[in-house]
């Protein structure tokens, strides 16, 4: 199942979805000093988390190109990265291993490999953040807990002042608001805000984006969604090919959240497994052509589906 390491895995499945990924290894907990790193950007400059310390606040993200989570939140990180970028915050995106690895787009086996996934996710994605390319191992994402799309807001003292096991831009905008609001009003460097973490799971990201970024890793990543996640997984890619492109038009986003919210309310109750396929190697990195991401259309409160 695993490529160069335990880290790296080559197939999505239903252990890996329970065991590792189901938020009981959230990272540093608010209030605890971050975790120092030092890595590369894709523009090739060099950064040091600790380099912030006493200077600005941090918004530390982490994803990857496979990870519908990941494509969900990229505008709304973007428009928070435009809004902030002047104040005393730096925004900085970390790439990590894939979360839904397939043939077009595999398990890194090197660190060329990994940054020219990150590119593709900086163009395709159309991220504004810098961002930063982990080791092949994953040093930075296995201090942070390993979850494939957590965002952590690091104050000037370099503390966890709150965490967003999925990253959530409104979230994340109201966590950051209070913490600045916070500095200026009391002149303190250090605070744990909005009761320093947010566990909820954003479904609406699962079912706009899931079948067009499992689409793109190739069919091995849709195969493994459905066979890790059963009905509920067949109900989501469903539901995804219906509600992205009716969420591209925004004058059809409320249609788009009744679709797929039905859809995958009926996936819900059902409960079967797929049979088992065999895949053909493609080759890798063999993606489609950029589009242009769709907007959020809302925040559901549920278990995990999907990442």
């Amino acid at each position: 199942m695993f490529g160069l390491s335990k880290y790296n895995y080559e197939s999505f499945t239903r252990d890996l979805l329970q065991k590792e990924m189901a938020g009981n290894g959230a990272g540093p907990e608010p209030g605890e000093r971050a975790p120092d790193f030092e890595a590369r950007t894709l523009a090739g400059t060099t950064v040091r988390l600790s380099e912030y310390r006493d200077w600005k606040n941090v918004v530390l993200s982490f994803g990857s190109i496979t990870c519908p989570m990941t494509a969900g939140s990229i505008a709304g990180m973007n428009r928070l990265y435009h809004k902030f970028t002047r104040s005393d915050v730096q925004f900085l995106f970390v790439y990590v291993r894939e979360a839904h690895p397939g043939e077009s787009i595999p398990a890194h086996r090197s660190l060329e490999e990994k940054t020219r996934a990150a590119k593709l996710l900086r163009d395709q994605e159309e991220v504004r953040m810098p961002i930063i390319v982990d080791h092949l191992r994953g040093p930075i994402h296995r201090q942070y807990g390993k979850l494939p799309n957590s965002t952590f807001l690091i104050d000037k003292s370099g503390r966890i002042a709150f965490r967003a096991l999925w990253t959530q831009p409104d979230i994340i905008e109201e966590a950051l608001e209070a913490l600045l609001e916070r500095q200026r009003g009391r002149g303190v460097e250090h605070a744990i805000v909005n009761g320093g973490e947010d566990r909820s799971f954003p479904l609406s990201y699962a079912v706009v984006h899931a079948y067009r970024v499992l689409e793109r890793a190739g069919e091995k990543s849709l195969a493994d969604f459905r066979e890790a996640l059963g009905a509920r997984g067949r109900v989501v890619l469903a539901a995804s090919r219906i509600a992205e492109p009716i969420a591209l038009n925004p004058g059809k986003a409320v249609a788009a959240a009744a679709i797929a919210g039905g859809v995958v309310t009926a996936g819900l109750l059902a409960g079967r497994k797929l049979r088992e396929k065999r895949f053909s190697n493609r080759r890798p990195y063999n993606v489609y052509e950029s589009r242009r991401p769709a907007r959020r259309t809302g925040t559901d409160y549920s278990e995990p589906v999907g990442i």
